[in-house]
This record gives structure tokens, sequence and C-alpha cells, in this order.
């Protein structure tokens, strides 16, 4: 975002006689941008989802009512809010705002910003920068930031749908709050399909049957961005714009059988995944012929099949987690009809299995013995540098007595079916 010769001398002007506001850069809303962009919410009451984050006493809520607003990192899935809500802060902040994308960006950008924000501090406002895609900057562009983030010259919000603990510097993630959103519920949805629909239509809002509703709330998959996007598509298409037929929505899900509604939506898997614990294959073919019929996207249920895989069959039958992740990965480049094969091939596999929770149950209990207080230092023979280590493979069958805790505990119980004899 580099500033032009015009923007500069704008701001040499600005220098000699302060605003009482600064300029906000951001484009405005045209009538031909996309439906979600123009119902992008202007007010926090307008703002829907994200309760734990933004409700009455909540964090977010405070920094941006008190306008001390920190550096943060939002985390979560598409659609969830990041870039609305970073706007709605820096709206609340009267704030000079700086949108830039990761994956465009350059280290040229990102000093132009820097400099736009000194000569906005001369004149006593603040800047804050949002950075979508946050992961995708390099070490490199992450260092760049670090300085100006660390002296408050920048307000960062940066956004990633990617676990920052793994794609971010340990440098910049210690300069920032980390907040993780999470994808809409179903009722949020419906809020938001109501308010798409009035904004179509403020004077007789198109309707929508109850079915059409929860098949687009599956396929959205908790993405407000996807939920607009597709009612708009089918508004325009649609032959009667004061209703909303179900084979118009079929036609833009692209999907056969829309249907069944959002208590089936639940009940339904449920009895799937309960029904392969069950070990029954005959019942798990039927709840996964019913979550096909009923429009549900193959991802979700080859996403639950990988769950189920290490939570109700872990070291029992180890191949099952590599079986469900091939599934996964299999459906998204197969798709419909086809994939129903490769879910029916993956459910019958998954229902025959051995089953064992052990390892679920393990690491639930360690990681309550540490949110209890558990917490041991390294033993310094475990330690990365450490010569009193004995090395297992050393010793017959890599066997060798040594502490790995500093008190024992006995978190892993194997049942002793399937390949976990073996263990």
């Amino acid at each position: 975002m580099t500033p032009s010769s015009e923007e500069s001398l704008t701001l040499f002007e600005l220098n000699q006689n302060p605003p009482a506001k600064p300029s906000n850069r951001e484009t405005p809303s045209r009538p031909s941008a996309p439906l979600a962009h123009l119902m992008a919410p202007k007010t926090m009451d307008q703002f829907i989802g994200q309760d734990h984050l933004l409700g009455e006493g909540k964090p977010l809520r405070e920094w941006i009512r008190s306008k001390k607003m920190q550096s943060i990192l939002l985390w979560g899935p598409p659609g969830c809010g990041k870039t609305a809500l970073s706007k709605l802060m820096t709206s609340q902040m009267n704030a000079n705002y700086v949108a830039l994308n990761a994956v465009t960006a350059k280290i040229a950008d990102i000093k132009a910003t820097i400099d736009n924000a000194e000569a906005y501090a001369k004149l006593g406002s603040r800047t804050i920068v949002f950075i979508d895609e946050i992961h995708r900057f390099t070490k490199v562009q992450q260092d760049a930031l670090l300085p100006d983030v660390e002296s408050g010259l920048l307000t960062l919000i940066g956004a990633t749908t990617e676990n920052p603990y793994f794609s971010l510097t340990k440098a910049l993630l210690s300069r920032l709050h980390l907040f993780q959103l999470t994808p809409l519920t179903s009722p949020q949805l419906k809020s938001i399909i109501q308010n798409a629909l009035t904004h179509l239509n403020p004077s007789a809002p198109p309707t929508l049957s109850p079915h059409a509703q929860s098949a687009l709330i599956a396929q959205a998959n908790g993405d407000a961005r996807k939920t607009i996007s597709l009612i708009e598509a089918a508004y325009q298409i649609s032959p009667d714009k004061q209703h909303l037929s179900e084979e118009t929505l079929q036609s833009i899900l692209q999907q056969k059988g829309i249907g069944h509604d959002e208590e089936d939506h639940y009940n339904i898997i449920s009895a799937f995944i309960k029904s392969m614990r069950g070990s029954d294959a005959n019942a798990s073919i039927y709840w996964l012929a019913r979550l096909i019929h009923g429009g549900e996207p193959p991802e979700f249920i080859a996403r639950r099949m990988v769950i189920f895989a290490s939570e109700d069959i872990g070291n029992a039958d180890p191949s099952a987690l590599t079986l469900a992740t091939s599934t996964l990965v299999a459906v998204k480049k197969i798709g419909m009809p086809e994939s129903r094969i490769i879910l029916a091939q993956a459910a019958t596999y998954l229902a025959t299995a051995p089953k064992s929770n052990a390892s679920y149950i393990a690491i639930d209990e360690a990681i309550s013995a540490i949110t209890n207080g558990t917490i041991y230092d390294v033993p310094n023979h475990l330690k990365s540098s450490n010569y009193h280590y004995k090395y297992p493979h050393d010793y017959p069958n890599a066997q060798v007595q040594q502490d790995y805790l500093p008190h024992p505990h006995h978190f892993y119980r194997p049942k002793f079916t399937g390949e976990s004899k073996s263990l």
C-alpha cells in the first residue's frame, strides 16, 4: 500500500492543520459489491457471533469500549468475522485503518505503511494495520513488523486460518494477544440468513423454507460469508423473487436430495457415529445413506470419521486413522456422487474394527492434570544438552530403566484389544 505523491502531499497539509478526526483509508461500499460486503456490520450490535469474545464484560468488547486496543491475532476458520471485526474495532477507535493481504503484500508495502503511521502519529492519530492471511508472511516480513508493533506505532490485527503456533514466529506471537474465533452456530446463521433476505428486499423480504434453510446451513459449515453468497446467488437466478424454492437453492448447491432439518442433522450424525461405535456395519451404512441423501457435505462426514478413528478405535487398529484420513483427502478430490463409495468403504471398516478409547482418555486426563496444577520441570537427564541420558538403543531390546516423569502417572491404559495387545 505505497502512498502516491498526492497522498504524501495530503499528509503534509494535514500536518500543518491537524484534523479533528483521522481519515479512514477503507474503500466505501459500492451498490454493485457482493451482498456479503454490503452487509458488513457497522456497529458492535450488528455483529453476529463470537459472544465469548464480544459479549458484555468480555475482553475484546472491553478493549473496544475503553479505546485502548492492543495488538491482537484473530485465529479462526473462513467466514467467522475476522475482517469485519477488525474494521469495527477501528471505526470505534477513530483510527487510521490500513488493510494488507499477506499473499500480495511486500516488504515495500510494510515500510510504506510504517511511514504513513509515523505521519499520522504526528497528528496524534494511531494506525491500526489489518493483515489478512498473516500466516503467509515469511519470517523476514514478520520481523519487519516487530520494532513498530513493539513501540506501539502500529497496532496490529492479524488474521489467520492456520495454527499460529506453527505459522508465526515466536517473536511476533509474544507481542500479540491471541483470540480464537469459532464457526458460527446454526442459530447465528439463521439470523444472518434473515438479515440477507431483508437486505435483498427490505419492503418484502423473500422467504426460504425450513428444509432449504437447513440444507443451506449444513452446506455453509459455519461460514457466514458463504451463507450470504449462496443466498445472493439463489436470489439472482430465482424466477420468483418472493420465495427462494428448494429447487433453486439445490441448483446452487449442486447436490441432490436437499434435505433434512437442523434437528435431523444432529440426530442422524449422532446415530451414524454411535452405530460405528457399536460395531453395527449395516446401521452405519443406513445412517450414512441418510446423511448423503440429506445433502450433507461429504467432507463433513469424512471429518467426523477421522475423529472417530482416533477417539473410538485408536491403537486397537492404527490403520483406521490412515484409512479415515485418506477418505477425507479422497472425497475432497473426487466429489459426489462417487464419494459415496469411498465413504461407505471407510464406514464399514471403522464399524467392524476393534475398539479402544484409551488414547482419548489418556490425553484428556493428562490435560486435566496440567490444568489442575501438575506442572513438572524437565528432568536433568532428559534435557537436550545432558550427557547422562541413557540412549535406549544402546541396551538390550531398546529398554533401559530411567525415569521420564518425576512422579509416575498412568494416563494411558491399553484395553488389549486388536493391535493394542502387542503394546
